[in-house]
């Protein structure tokens, strides 16, 4: 796995760092809150796990799984694979991503989670890749780990076709391993 890697973008010591310094900072928010924290699998597995034990404070913990995919190909229309189990109504409600990329995903749940009458919503990601952003997608982030180039990054739970997941760093896959 790690020959596949170009370079490592950002180290395990790096993400750790930024992992306490935003767990802190949720926790300020959120203390009293009893907010529901939504992961968006399966990318977000890792960095849920670290976020939600550096935040320190009662929260629920919850997952989306949505999909725009048959295989390999897209099929331009984002639906739920899994829901929320848990009413969010009039609650408090953090997602955390592990990228936002074009905001395609992040738009569309946000939108849905509006709707189910949550009392607030915002958004953490660990990595922000602002060239990547479609038009019309107008959701932001409300905390960001990493403002990062547009490159093809893997570790930290994001994967290509279902490897490099377990890498403890992010780093940047070699354009012979996914153009293959």
């Amino acid at each position: 796995m790690h020959n596949d890697i170009e370079r490592i973008l950002l180290t395990e010591e790096q993400i750790k760092e930024k992992v306490a310094e935003l767990g802190k900072l949720l926790a300020e928010e959120y203390r009293d809150k009893n907010p529901v924290v939504v992961g968006v699998l399966k990318g977000v597995v890792i960095f849920y796990a670290d976020m939600i034990r550096a935040m320190d404070i009662p929260c629920q913990m919850d997952f989306m799984c949505i999909s725009s995919y048959s295989g390999t190909q897209t099929t331009g229309r984002t639906q739920i694979a899994k829901d929320l189990s848990c009413d969010i109504n009039g609650r408090h409600v953090l997602i955390l991503e592990d990228i936002f990329d074009t905001g395609n995903s992040l738009q569309f749940i946000t939108n849905h989670l509006k709707n189910k009458g949550a009392a607030s919503l915002k958004i953490c990601t660990l990595l922000d890749k602002p060239e990547r952003r479609k038009p019309g997608v107008t959701v932001k982030c409300d905390y960001t780990g990493f403002v990062i180039p547009n490159e093809f990054v893997v570790g930290y739970g994001l994967d290509f076709d279902e490897k490099y997941r377990n890498l403890p760093y992010i780093g940047i896959l070699k354009p012979e391993a996914y153009q293959n």
